[in-house]
């Protein structure tokens, strides 16, 4: 196999754009993945992933709803360092086990609300967005509203750019994601 032209940057050998970004991800998580390491090669994706990112978490929706809508993201892009990731964060979150369980497995969840969210998130994806309305009224009737349509849309963006990224630079799971693999 061809070595990839995505080699893991470090702080020191990334472009000056990069590096702050990668610094901050350090001290947010504790480590730095290898899906940011790999991202540095471009300050522009990198900044835009982590400013679409931010701006996602920044949303109405709650913070169960956000990660149903990466998770759904990520499990229907295969994007396995995400799911690991986002399975990380559930669980720092004590979200349900059976919840994080049927998101991991694109399988209906538990939890009606986040259903929900769920299936509008696999609606808009597979129709580009022309959902139907009665998808739109069926997320409106479990208490969303439609600027949080807007803000599932926002995720999508932000956890598509980074899925397909993750995927195109081969960016491994790290050894402190390998037990949420």
């Amino acid at each position: 196999m061809p070595e990839t032209p995505f080699a893991e940057l470090t702080p020191q050998t990334a472009p000056a754009t990069s590096r702050r970004i990668m610094e901050a991800t350090r001290q947010r998580l504790g480590f730095l993945p290898s899906a940011t390491a790999r991202l540095a090669v471009s300050p522009h994706m990198l900044e835009g992933f982590t400013r679409m990112s931010a701006a996602f978490e920044a949303t109405t929706l709650d913070q169960l709803a956000r990660e149903t809508v990466v998770l759904t993201v990520a499990t229907r892009n295969e994007c396995h360092l995400c799911v690991a990731m986002h399975t990380r964060t559930l669980r720092s979150l004590r979200a349900d086990e059976a919840l994080i369980e049927a998101l991991r497995e694109a399988r209906p969840l538990p939890d009606a609300r986040l259903e929900a969210v769920r299936v509008f998130t696999l609606e808009v994806l597979d129709r580009s967005g022309a959902v139907a309305p009665e998808a739109l009224d069926a997320f409106l009737a479990h208490g969303y509203t439609a600027e949080q349509a807007l803000e599932v849309v926002l995720g999508i963006g932000a956890y598509t750019l980074s899925t397909l990224a993750n995927r195109l630079t081969g960016a491994p799971v790290d050894p402190e994601l390998e037990p949420f693999a």
